[in-house]
């Protein structure tokens, strides 16, 4: 049975690593909150005198992965008000929201700031959307992959050892790191976590073959996903690349820092409400990561986008924990019909197919069948039906794969 905490709402089986004490609290809720303890003063100031030691004469100060979001403004305006010249790198999935595309063209300006954007192939980045949800059970797994390993290779590339990254995102929900670790981005986190076990070779046809999963072959070959290959070890070594996380360093808040942003950089929120939460500042680099990505983290784990974002305000004293409830059961069980429609039409689809694949990732320690319907318990206290059943996880390749 899941067990929720007993500070927010996070469920104990989640997509990332996290822990529940003796009262019932987890990680997430007790690494927030250290940041009353914190001195984000004296913190500010050893970020100052770490920049200072990188800065550049004849090249750039610091590269910033960017993706015309929320966070990566504020990185870019802290960086800016220091006096550094920064280079900004995008990894471009090709299913931004219009809002969001006009976000990232205007960071130039903005800012004036060198920027890099790379765009794969539209065809590529379609077959990579089908293989992700048919392997791994997500169809965004390719944006994941190219966040973190573009902008490592441009640092390579040009010579620039500092990658300046947001908030640790596994820290930041499930408490993953302590505030006093300093924790900086690793290869090691990047496959493990945030690419779930895979790279990028498992999605070329001699991968497949390899994972048993070669009915799946789209054709991809290793040019294909150059732009998804991590430098070697070698290669980072010889620039002395490091990456280091501003929340580590700034009291992140979102909220804030969007009302700050929006103010002072003309950044736009999304112009019409997602399906699956409340937000209107998330996700804008990509229409289908509030949608489908999300619907599908439902499916595997029975929460969504609004228990994370319920779990973030109510830790940021802006909800309750009762009101956190409440938006759980308006938003985390949503079929995004207006999403799903799209992107069945992007990767030639039908509905029918992506719920009897959808199917096969489900936990079991979450999901049961009654009655052929799945069943759930809610932090509520009472379990409810979610759809019929389509496939069993017993009868489903999905029930073998790596999923979160």
């Amino acid at each position: 049975m899941v067990a929720y905490c007993s500070k927010c709402v996070y469920p104990d089986i989640s997509a990332v690593p996290l822990a529940f004490d003796d009262d019932g609290v987890c990680t997430g809720c007790r690494t927030h909150g250290q940041k009353d303890k914190v001195d984000w003063a004296a913190r500010t100031e050893f970020f100052k005198e770490l920049l200072h030691d990188y800065k550049a004469d004849n090249n750039y100060d610091i590269l910033i992965p960017v993706s015309g979001g929320k966070d990566s403004y504020y990185q870019t305006h802290v960086i800016k008000e220091m006096g550094l010249n920064p280079l900004l790198v995008t990894y471009h999935g090709n299913n931004y929201l219009p809002e969001g595309e006009e976000n990232l063209y205007r960071m130039r300006e903005v800012f004036n700031c060198d920027h890099i954007i790379v765009r794969p192939s539209v065809d590529t980045l379609i077959k990579m959307n089908r293989l992700g949800f048919k392997v791994q059970g997500d169809n965004n797994w390719h944006a994941h992959c190219g966040i973190f390993t573009t902008p490592i290779q441009v640092a390579v590339r040009y010579n620039i050892p500092l990658i300046l990254w947001g908030e640790h995102g596994f820290m930041d929900l499930g408490g993953m790191y302590s505030y006093n670790d300093f924790v900086e981005f690793t290869a090691k986190h990047r496959k493990e976590h945030a690419l779930r076990g895979y790279d990028w070779h498992d999605f070329t046809d001699e991968g497949l073959d390899k994972l048993g999963m070669g009915e799946f072959k789209e054709g991809l070959t290793n040019k294909d996903l150059l732009w998804a290959q991590y430098p070697s070890d070698d290669e980072i070594d010889k620039v002395g690349v490091r990456g280091i996380y501003l929340s580590n360093f700034v009291n992140w808040d979102a909220n804030n820092h969007t009302k700050k942003i929006i103010k002072e950089c003309g950044w736009e929120p999304a112009r019409q409400p997602f399906e699956r939460t409340y937000r209107m500042m998330s996700n804008l680099d990509d229409m289908h990561e509030n949608g489908i990505h999300d619907y599908m983290k439902f499916i595997k784990l029975g929460y969504g986008r609004g228990t994370d974002h319920a779990c973030k305000d109510i830790r940021g004293g802006i909800m309750t924990r009762n009101e956190g409830i409440e938006v759980i059961r308006k938003y985390d069980a949503v079929k995004p019909q207006r999403d799903l429609k799209r992107w069945l039409s992007y990767v030639g689809m039908s509905e029918d197919e992506f719920d009897y694949i959808a199917d096969g990732f489900r936990d079991p320690r979450v999901w049961r069948i009654e009655k052929d319907k799945w069943v759930k318990d809610n932090i509520w206290g009472e379990p409810s039906e979610y759809g019929s059943v389509h496939c069993s996880t017993s009868n489903n390749i999905g029930s073998s794969r790596k999923s979160g």
